[in-house]
């Protein structure tokens, strides 16, 4: 199957095209957000397309992910290809009563990448799927050796409160915490944006994940973290509940309850090893790449029956 998608959420797309496709992404000398291209990114199934002739890469569907590519895909492709919309969000204004731009049609299917996202949107009367991420597997990386917490945080000034960036000084007064990201220089233990795989190295030396994330969708950090074998420390708010078990560190919306744990976890390493193995157990389960393409191939047959037959 040909399938054409932009390069929006760089780990999210990572994982989409490992399946068995070809993958065309739109490419522009202005770059971002409407032509990324690979940007770099070593996927050789993925072939980069200019913007301005869509049509060239002769799709069998179109993976929509933001309201303003809708336009785009009409102008050049028509309705003749079906489409697919991935919604990545939590409804960013009032939860239950945000109203999906995708909400008032009963054609393309809405894909969201949680239960409790799909949930809170308003979808009207469009069909809805849930499709849960799946990551590529980074390895049991985790040694602990460093008796301090890590997060990963994109603007963590800006986006204070919506990542809980702004309790992280709470957790401070216990043990060092390093922040990984995007504009987390201004920060106390900022690291920088440090690309994988050493990313997935320095993270595993930091002996807990701390996600305290008020309003996001699942991280993909979060499952990265579970994934090295960390033990997590995780605020119970979105889809958070339903993906951490509580052998794997602690799920709590009390913060005192998170900051004794935390404690617990830093100074307690043993246990926090065994955490760490609950939680990489668990996320290998419920979230393994594999899963995460069969999902897709079953819903993409479905979208498009007429090359499912030819196959």
């Amino acid at each position: 199957m040909r399938i054409l998608l932009w390069h929006v959420h760089g780990a999210w797309t990572d994982a989409f095209v490992r399946g068995r496709h070809e993958y065309f992404v739109p490419v522009s000398a202005e770059g971002a957000p409407w032509g990324l291209g690979r940007a770099g990114r070593p996927w050789p199934s993925v072939t980069e397309v200019p913007l301005e002739r869509l049509a060239s890469a002769q799709p069998d569907v179109v993976v929509l992910q933001r309201p303003e590519e809708i336009p785009i895909v009409r102008r050049q492709l028509g309705s003749r290809v079906p489409a697919v919309y991935v919604e990545h969000n939590a409804p960013r204004d009032t939860a239950a009563g945000s109203r999906h731009p995708l909400a008032g049609q009963d054609v393309v299917r809405l894909v969201h990448v949680t239960h409790f996202n799909a949930l809170m949107w308003d979808n009207g009367i469009a069909p809805v799927e849930v499709v849960p991420h799946g990551i590529p597997d980074p390895g049991e990386r985790y040694t602990g050796e460093l008796a301090a917490g890590a997060t990963m945080i994109n603007e963590p000034v800006r986006r204070a409160r919506v990542t809980g960036a702004d309790l992280l000084p709470g957790f401070r007064e216990i043990a060092p915490v390093h922040v990984f990201g995007m504009g987390t220089g201004q920060l106390p233990g900022g690291q920088g944006d440090v690309p994988p795989p050493r990313l997935h190295d320095e993270l595993a030396r930091r002996r807990v994940y701390l996600h305290p994330a008020r309003w996001t969708s699942l991280g993909l950090s979060l499952l990265e973290a579970m994934h090295l074998g960390m033990p997590v420390v995780v605020a119970a708010a979105t889809e958070a509940p339903s993906t951490v078990p509580p052998e794997a560190g602690v799920v709590s919306a009390d913060v005192s309850v998170l900051a004794r744990r935390f404690r617990e976890l830093i100074h307690e390493p043993d246990f926090a090893v065994l955490a760490g193995k609950a939680a990489r157990e668990h996320v290998l389960r419920h979230h393994g790449l594999g899963a995460f393409l069969a999902r897709w191939d079953h819903l993409l047959d479905e979208t498009v029956p007429a090359l499912e037959g030819a196959r």
